[in-house]
């Protein structure tokens, strides 16, 4: 005869299967390092390699992280969020009592240092796992005498405020276009655009969140389409109108679920 307290944990691990399957991310605990740059108010994280520019201007705030270069993925890793806790069981000298965790986006390259060794200032070189964290973020976790902490690590979903953004650079016949503010799984696998006078062109991957397009689609209302990494596809209609310039943003009334 099953007891109450087995139903209820029959219940409650169904309930956790649920949500996984349901999730754009699913993912385990890793170990880690992490740092920070940027000073007290992370003003020197703006820009960087995924190409989001003003960090404030565009959503993401102080909540930021440099990936090393095996976690940023030549790029395709911008936009990922990052559940980051100091990993008090390996060493706890550093951990701020009572920390818990933070949740940072993937918004920059840490790049690799081969002039010093991985274990004494080339954090970021290969094969380590490294998160080199916006100052206001990683003192959340971390004490600041400590300089660098063990941390443990987790992919999980990107909680957006408003619609995924496009904004266009380039000129006629090579336009870039930022994609940025994703929800979901936060990074992008693959996107196409379709001017309403021309046929639905696929895009590649130019550096960072841009990617490129070589049609002549100026003057024309555009659509994108945008699957993310964690399969979800949306089209966005008409998201930019027939008048936009090079240089402008577009946000949607669309996002990827979380």
């Amino acid at each position: 005869m099953e007891t109450p307290g087995a139903t209820l944990q029959a219940v409650f691990l169904a309930v956790v299967a649920l949500i996984a399957l349901r999730s754009p991310v699913v993912a385990a605990w890793s170990r880690g390092t992490a740092t920070f740059y940027g000073g007290s108010d992370a003003s020197g994280t703006m820009g960087g390699a995924c190409g989001y520019g003003n960090l404030y201007a565009t959503g993401y705030g102080t909540a930021t992280a440099a990936l090393s270069q095996v976690l940023y993925n030549d790029g395709a890793s911008c936009g990922q969020c990052y559940q980051i806790a100091c990993d008090s069981q390996t060493d706890g000298r550093w951990c701020r009592p009572g920390g818990g965790s933070v949740t940072v986006t993937a918004t920059n390259l840490c790049p690799p240092n081969y002039a010093l060794p991985s274990n004494n200032g080339g954090w970021c070189n290969p094969p380590r796992p490294h998160f080199d964290m916006a100052q206001p973020a990683w003192l959340q976790i971390g004490v600041y005498q400590g300089g660098i902490i063990p941390v443990l690590y987790q992919r999980v979903p990107c909680m957006k405020q408003g619609g995924v953004r496009f904004t266009i650079t380039g000129f006629n016949y090579y336009e870039l276009v930022l994609i940025s503010n994703v929800g979901g799984s936060g990074s992008v696998a693959s996107a196409w655009v379709q001017g309403t006078s021309t046929n639905r062109v696929p895009m590649a991957r130019n550096w960072g969140a841009n990617w490129q397009s070589l049609a002549g689609i100026a003057g024309q209302a555009l659509t994108f389409g945008v699957t993310s990494t964690g399969g979800q596809t949306i089209v966005f209609q008409n998201v930019v109108p027939a008048n936009w310039a090079f240089g402008m943003s577009f946000m949607s009334n669309l996002q990827f679920s979380y």
